[in-house]
């Protein structure tokens, strides 16, 4: 079955894709693109929201554009929640719900410092969960849990996600993202979308580089190169019936500097989307 209209890709940008535009050049960049959703960041020094631009600015400007906040990334080391995550919690929730987003982010502790057992993560993300929901209810946001497939990430693979989701009763609150790089990094080829609220695609190109080695500073724009299996991966989420958007999130170096961004990007979503639709053309053959 081939992609029909009402499923057809739509694609998003992350603020990682050109973090060092100025947000009504981000804005007028996707609508260039006819992209109609982007994703914006706490976690970039001099970029909004880091840099004090007020939520209600963003409102403004993404309405103006006609776009949707997909979601704020990220409440970082979401697990180990404490008074301090909490007000962390609170604070994001507040802007993403001013600024217009639909959820925030959820990305759990990435450090080879982390030396607790497997029970205890599955506790302490449990807990978590539990501690977010009412955060999330008071403010109409989604949680978009972000497992990384990082051997050192305290929530590397989406299974174990998912079994925290329903520990503590948050089907209605939380979804997963499927971010492609780190899919391929978990190295469970499980795909759950009827959880997935979100897609994330990068790609890595160095045929030669390990996956043990893989790290955020190989991952550029989509193309024919791509070692993730980024099609495949989204393929078969289409097939199963994920409806959501596809958000570019590369974090080369290479890409972040890029001046030809747009012509890029423009070339990454043809790559994509004629890929996806040639796949599905065959499976239906």
């Amino acid at each position: 079955m081939t992609l029909t209209s009402d499923a057809a890709l739509q694609f998003s940008l992350n603020r990682m894709s050109a973090p060092r535009l100025a947000f009504a050049d981000y804005a007028a960049l996707c609508q260039r693109l006819a992209v109609d959703a982007i994703e914006i960041r706490n976690d970039l020094e001099g970029v909004e929201i880091n840099d004090g631009t007020l939520a209600s600015d963003i409102k403004a400007l993404s309405a103006a554009a006609g776009l949707t906040i997909l979601s704020i990334n990220a409440l970082q080391r979401f697990e180990r929640f404490d008074a301090k995550r909490a007000k962390e919690a609170l604070a994001l929730s507040r802007y993403a719900a001013d600024c217009g987003a639909r959820a925030i982010v959820l990305c759990p502790t990435n450090s080879r410092q982390d030396q607790r057992t497997a029970n205890e993560r599955h506790a302490d993300l449990v807990n978590a969960l539990r501690q977010l929901k009412p955060i999330l209810d008071d403010h109409d946001l989604l949680g978009l849990i972000e497992p990384l497939g990082f051997e050192e990430c305290a929530l590397r693979r989406k299974s174990d996600a998912v079994k925290a989701i329903y520990d503590a009763a948050g089907e209605h609150h939380f979804r997963l993202v499927h971010d492609t790089f780190h899919h391929h990094l978990s190295g469970e080829d499980i795909f759950f979308p009827d959880l997935t609220g979100l897609i994330h695609v990068s790609g890595v190109e160095d045929s030669g580089l390990p996956v043990g080695q893989m790290r955020d500073g190989h991952r550029v724009l989509v193309g024919a190169a791509d070692q993730l299996g980024n099609i495949r991966q989204l393929t078969t989420l289409f097939a199963r019936g994920y409806r959501g958007h596809v958000s570019f999130e590369p974090f080369a170096e290479e890409i972040a500097r890029a001046d030809d961004i747009e012509s890029r990007l423009r070339d990454s979503i043809a790559y994509i989307r004629a890929s996806v639709e040639s796949a599905q053309a065959r499976k239906a053959a």
